[in-house]
């Protein structure tokens, strides 16, 4: 082989090695439309009701939140740095659900919720945050969360954080999609295309994520997840 023809040849070889070495991973489905492979149930009524049934089932490819009893469904893995898009719906009545990023200590709240960050997906308040044992900071806070002198992230205390839009989800019955975007100790979500809040200066900046059985029939037929360095190079 020519000398020229043996570098280029070598070069080329050098460049498949270090693409593989620096390949960043793609995007997951965290939901394989199969089982809850993945994800543990924390379910309160389940450790003493021997006949509570687990409200989070598989139904024609989709992971679906019967509402009852209130729990939650939990990724094995902690996560950080990503874009989590999902689509759902709330297929008959309307009613509450969410979507809890940088989770860790489960029941911190009420015996049932887990330290996190919720944002929240109930019928025409979703985008919403709810700080559970952690807390994040927004712009015109007093306005959105309520007099200063009463916030907090435990029993009692203003919790809730508005959105920034109206009327940005879809009519009962019809798809809508949310995407979270988690980087450093930041969170912003888009519902339909709209930014619908942001947030800074959050205590935390990675943890699970939790979907919510909270008293109405949710399905979900997209959850995945990006990493942000994928999204970024």
């Amino acid at each position: 082989m020519p000398m020229k023809h043996f570098i280029v040849a070598k070069l080329f070889l050098l460049f498949l090695i270090f693409s593989s070495c620096t390949s960043k991973p793609d995007s997951v489905s965290l939901f394989n439309g199969k089982d809850l492979s993945g994800w543990h149930i924390d379910v309160p009524e389940m450790d003493t009701v021997p006949t509570a049934r687990n409200p989070f089932i598989i139904r024609k490819g989709m992971l679906v939140s019967l509402g009852t009893p209130n729990g939650h469904i939990i990724t094995d893995k902690e996560y950080e740095d990503f874009r989590l898009e999902i689509e759902y719906r709330f297929a008959g009545k309307p009613g509450n659900c969410g979507v809890l990023v940088f989770a860790s200590t489960p029941r911190s709240l009420y015996k049932m919720f887990p330290k996190s960050i919720e944002v929240q997906m109930m019928h025409e308040n979703a985008g919403d945050f709810w700080c559970i044992v952690e807390d994040i900071t927004t712009n015109n806070m007093e306005e959105r969360r309520g007099p200063k002198a009463e916030w907090g992230i435990t029993e009692g205390k203003k919790r809730r954080i508005l959105n920034l839009t109206d009327d940005s989800e879809k009519p009962l019955g019809q798809w809508n999609s949310m995407s979270i975007e988690c980087l450093n100790n930041t969170i912003k979500v888009w519902v339909n295309g709209d930014l619908v809040n942001y947030g800074f200066d959050a205590t935390a900046s990675k943890g699970q994520i939790a979907l919510q059985a909270e008293g109405a029939e949710v399905e979900f037929r997209k959850i995945v997840l990006t990493p942000i360095n994928v999204l970024t190079n």
